[in-house]
């Protein structure tokens, strides 16, 4: 019954991601789709205080089901779950971002085009109808040298059809998110469980498509084989996860032992490199799908973040509700709020658990 409603949630996810889909970008040229699309539009842009309503209940009852799935997970599945959360979500939207159409446009550039997107811009192509839905159309590739040929794939078999490039980079995130949840399986169900079911994963990683769920699940390959003491291919990955998103640079330092002090100075660095991204305004939701890297060194960290990350998804608030982001203020404030409570919620429960220790 849990699986679903899980499911139903799911389907309810997938409809609205299409209430903000770009005005300019026709997926299927056919009537049937025009009708079932401009309700959804009409309600995403017009009836904004609706969606933000719809879309702060979804979130919650992700976490819910998050919550639910976590605390049982002995009963469930890991891969019933996957399966469901995947054959829902394979077409959804990317609501919330416009990187995944900078992703293949930028692989587009050379497979089609056969031009350097290091130095070469979408701007570079006035006459291509997809800049009619792209955004950030006079920057150059701004992503390291892993993630390229990961595109090249799905933009080689998507033979310049726009529908065929958005499944098959959709199911490229597909892919790499079972691959993170395989070898958190492995080590650890609980684990596989946690990150599968996560709402800022399912979002990010599979809505959004951000590439930062790639970079993730190359270092949990890399984790893998460094608990296999296999360390030099495990440096391997964990040199492809960072040739993704430089973000996720400390990880390459991680060793064995999660009470070694080197690991403590990794999560330190991670930390601090997202606190100078929030001082200079440039701190977004899916860039802490790497917190999730530390998943098998500090799980009770990790597994606890769970306020952080609804504060996180929060921060869509105000462009869903407004249509843009001119309160910008109140995302960095929701950011704020959300780190100090789940502090607060630490410090906290370690007292309780400590005085029940006592007695």
């Amino acid at each position: 019954m849990m699986l679903i409603l899980f499911s139903c949630v799911l389907l309810g996810l997938f409809i609205y991601s299409y209430a903000l889909i770009d005005p300019n970008l026709t997926l299927i040229n056919v009537s049937w789709w025009v009708t079932l699309r401009d309700p959804l539009v009409y309600f995403g842009y017009y009836q904004r205080q609706q969606s933000a309503v719809v879309f702060i209940i979804i979130i919650a009852l992700l976490f819910f089901f998050h919550s639910h799935f976590v605390r049982n997970y002995t009963r469930y599945s890991v891969w019933k779950i996957v399966g469901i959360i995947c054959a829902i979500l394979v077409l959804s939207y990317p609501f919330l971002s416009h990187d995944f159409f900078n992703y293949i446009f930028d692989a587009k550039i050379l497979t089609f085009y056969g031009d350097n997107p290091y130095t070469h811009i979408p701007g570079n192509y006035p006459e291509d109808e997809w800049l009619r839905f792209m955004h950030w159309t006079q920057r150059s590739y701004p992503y390291g040298p892993t993630f390229l040929p990961l595109t090249l794939i799905p933009s080689f078999l998507g033979v310049g059809k726009f529908i065929l490039n958005f499944l098959f980079f959709k199911v490229l995130n597909l892919l790499f998110y079972g691959l993170g949840i395989y070898f958190l399986n492995k080590m650890n169900k609980l684990w596989a469980v946690a990150f599968a079911t996560n709402p800022l994963v399912i979002i990010e990683g599979l809505i959004n498509s951000h590439n930062d769920l790639l970079a993730v699940s190359l270092g949990v390959v890399g984790i893998y084989l460094l608990q296999k003491d296999r360390r030099i291919v495990s440096r391997i990955f964990l040199l492809l996860s960072v040739g993704i998103k430089y973000l996720t640079f400390p990880i390459i330092l991680i060793v064995k032992n999660p009470k070694n002090k080197i690991n403590y100075l990794v999560f330190f660095l991670q930390a601090m490199l997202f606190g100078y991204l929030y001082f200079n305004g440039g701190v977004q939701p899916w860039y802490f799908l790497s917190a999730f890297l530390f998943l098998p060194f500090y799980p009770k960290v990790v597994l606890h973040l769970n306020i952080f990350f609804v504060c996180l998804l929060l921060t869509y608030y105000p462009f869903i509700r407004f249509g843009n982001w001119d309160q910008i203020w109140m995302k960095e404030f929701i950011i704020a709020f959300g780190f100090i409570l789940n502090l607060i919620y630490f410090v906290v429960s370690e007292k309780l658990l400590s005085r029940s220790d006592k007695k």
